[in-house]
């Protein structure tokens, strides 16, 4: 079902939960600072285990080789190795059996330095590296226990995470502190554009800023308001004059027909078309007393009869109905009150009420009074999915006004009059055809 609804904050911009600059700063340093930081630790960590592995290997080879070379200078007795974390195996190729039954795995590897993994009898685990020369006569091993640089490392990674949220917290301090000092100058940029004064008079802003980029942004700001207080005070000027002028012929007409029906002499068709024209008088009156207000963005002051000005527009709609089979009446218990001025729920109501007449051929059209609220109702054609889309636009003209007068601006005044007053208008399809067009005066 197509439905065109007005709420009653129409006109405002809704507020969208955006972080905070003073928060995207902090937060960029920080993760700035986590990045690099990370960066560099694993750097620091893959050259550390790189050039540890790359020295044990070399110490390694360069030992067993030695321990080879002292071997075969000197058959009779075991060559003695310079650290206690090397221990050095030598099996002749003639009987393998020994090392078959206790090393098994180092019978497949060939010449090389290897990393040995795995847990021992008693469940412990153990970790150390290889080197492996095999000649035709002899077998040497010799294996360093890398335990010791394990603990060594894991020691270097405690302090390693130590560091790293040491980093973090202080790129979290440092983050703040530059956010603060960014931020200050458009924090008292904003304060001074809060405290610079209402209206037409103002204090500048860029005097009290350095000739930066906060101080070009203040600039912008004075001759942005230089430029909107000039338009402000034609357009105020402007609203002035036409309200002037306006209303002295209105004011002429107005008199004009109320000393004419003041003669005793008028027959009743005369004295019809005069109470037209004073009802048409009026509205004009009464349009423009709303438009001043819009214009203005100002409440105007009152309290009005709903159920009276319903029935005011009823009648000034009856004469204009013509040949068309339409009956126009009110309904609902009066007593109605709506604290604004006449002028601007008449404006309102007569928008909604004057659509349904000029889109009613036959049938009715009824006004129907309910507690907070006011309905419009019809029998016209109703409400299609693309005129309840664009209704309140202003120009649209809908899709069953082709024969229709009308510039497409009546229901963008409603919104208009609603987004001031804290009102809302809705309008949907009827039961059975035509529209159901709602004014609510309570925003509950």
């Amino acid at each position: 079902m197509a439905t065109a609804e007005l709420p009653a904050n129409a006109g405002r911009t809704p507020r969208r939960s955006r972080r905070r600059l003073r928060s995207r700063i902090i937060l960029s340093f920080l993760l700035l600072g986590v990045g690099l930081i990370l960066a560099l630790t694993l750097a620091t960590n893959w050259t550390r285990s790189r050039v540890e592995n790359q020295l044990i290997e070399d110490v390694m080879n360069q030992n067993i080789d030695e321990y080879a070379r002292r071997y075969y200078a000197d058959p009779s007795r075991s060559p003695a190795v310079p650290f206690e974390q090397l221990r050095a195996y030598r099996y002749s190729t003639a009987n393998l059996g020994r090392l078959n039954e206790l090393y098994p795995e180092w019978v497949t590897l060939g010449d090389g330095i290897y990393g040995m993994r795995g847990v021992d009898e008693d469940g412990v685990p153990f970790f150390y590296k290889l080197a492996v020369r095999k000649t035709d006569e002899d077998w040497f091993y010799l294996a360093y226990d890398m335990n010791p640089s394990l603990q060594v490392e894991r020691q270097y990674l405690n302090v390693l995470t130590g560091l790293v949220l040491l980093f973090i917290i202080a790129s979290a301090l440092i983050g703040w502190w530059a956010a603060s000092r960014v931020m200050s100058p458009v924090t008292d940029l904003a304060q001074r554009l809060r405290d610079s004064g209402e209206g037409l008079h103002r204090t500048p802003l860029a005097p009290h800023f350095a000739d930066d980029e906060v101080g070009e942004l203040a600039k912008a700001l004075d001759d942005y308001s230089d430029r909107l207080t000039e338009v402000v005070k034609r357009d105020r000027e402007f609203n002035a004059d036409v309200s002037h002028e306006l209303r002295t012929p209105l004011a002429v007409i107005k008199g004009a027909v109320e000393l004419l029906l003041s003669r005793p002499d008028l027959d009743e068709k005369t004295i019809a078309r005069l109470q037209r024209i004073q009802r048409a008088e009026q509205q004009g009156t009464d349009l423009i007393s709303a438009l001043l207000l819009l214009s203005r963005n100002e409440r105007g002051q009152g309290r009005t009869d709903v159920a009276k000005v319903a029935e005011q527009l009823l009648d000034a709609h009856r004469s204009q109905v013509g040949s068309k089979d339409l009956e126009l009446r009110l309904e609902g218990e009066p007593g109605l009150m709506v604290d604004a001025p006449e002028a601007a729920v008449s404006v309102a109501l007569g928008n909604l009420i004057g659509n349904a007449v000029k889109y009613t051929t036959r049938g009715a059209v009824v006004v129907r009074l309910r507690e907070g609220a006011v309905e419009v109702i019809d029998s016209g054609p109703g409400l299609s999915a693309e005129d309840a889309a664009k209704l309140f636009q202003r120009g649209y003209r809908g899709s069953h006004a082709e024969h229709t007068q009308g510039g497409g601006i009546g229901l963008s005044i409603v919104r208009r009059l609603c987004a001031l007053y804290d009102w809302s208008v809705r309008v949907v399809p009827g039961t059975e055809r035509g529209v159901v067009a709602t004014l609510y005066f309570d925003r509950a």
